[in-house]
C-alpha cells in the first residue's frame, strides 16, 4: 500500500483549482493533477505493508490528538514551484491562512511516524497543494511568467479532519482512497 497523510480540499474547490491549472494550459510539459484529488500532504509514507495499517492509523490518530488543533480555516492561493524556478518539477497553490495549524499537524505526524520507523523529512515543511507536475522544461518560460505574475485565489475551507490516504498509481494518474479520517 502506498500511503500518505493529508488534509484534502473539498470537491467544491475543484473548479477553482481547474481555473488556476488553466493558466498553464499552453505550457509544454505541464501535466495538471486531478482537481478533485487536490490535497495538502502532511507526510508521505510510501510503500507500507498492509499488516502495518492499524499501527500507522493509531500513530496518525495519536498525532492529531497530540497536535491539539481545533477545526480551522485554510485559505488557498498564490503559486509556487519545487524545487526552484530554475528547475521546475512541481507547480503548487500555497496556503495564505492556516499554515501554522497545518505545520502543527505536520510536526505531530512527523514525530509519530518517525517513531514507527518511517524516514524523517529531509526538507522544511511548506504547506501547499500540488496542481501540476512538469515532465520537461519546454514550457519553463511560460510557467515562470505565470508563477511570478499571477496571484490566484482558490478559496477558503474549514479543515476539521486529517486523512490517511492510499494512492494507487494508474496509467491515468494516481487514484486516491481515504482509508481513515481523524477528526480535529
Amino acid at each position: 500500500m502506498r500511503l500518505f497523510v493529508s488534509v484534502d480540499l473539498p470537491d467544491a474547490l475543484a473548479p477553482a483549482v481547474a481555473d488556476v491549472q488553466s493558466l498553464f494550459a499552453d505550457a509544454a510539459g505541464v501535466d495538471p493533477t486531478d482537481p478533485e484529488g487536490t490535497h495538502v500532504t502532511l507526510k508521505f509514507l510510501g510503500e507500507t505493508p498492509e499488516h502495518r495499517l492499524d499501527a500507522v492509523a493509531d500513530a496518525v490518530e495519536h498525532a492529531v490528538d497530540d497536535a491539539d488543533v481545533d477545526p480551522f480555516e485554510v485559505e488557498y492561493g498564490d503559486l509556487g514551484v519545487f524545487p526552484s524556478l530554475d528547475y521546475i518539477s512541481v507547480i503548487w497553490v500555497g496556503v495564505r491562512r492556516g499554515d501554522l495549524e497545518l505545520a502543527h499537524l505536520h510536526d505531530a505526524v512527523e514525530r509519530e511516524t518517525t517513531a514507527l520507523g518511517y524516514d524523517p523529512e529531509d526538507h522544511d515543511f511548506t504547506p501547499h497543494a500540488t496542481i501540476a507536475r512538469v515532465r520537461h522544461g519546454g514550457g519553463k518560460d511560460q510557467v515562470q511568467a505565470v508563477v511570478i505574475e499571477e496571484e490566484p485565489t482558490v478559496g477558503t475551507t474549514l479543515v476539521d479532519e486529517v486523512h490517511l490516504t492510499e494512492s494507487t498509481l494508474t496509467d491515468d494518474g494516481p487514484r486516491y482512497e481515504t482509508l481513515r479520517a481523524f477528526e480535529l
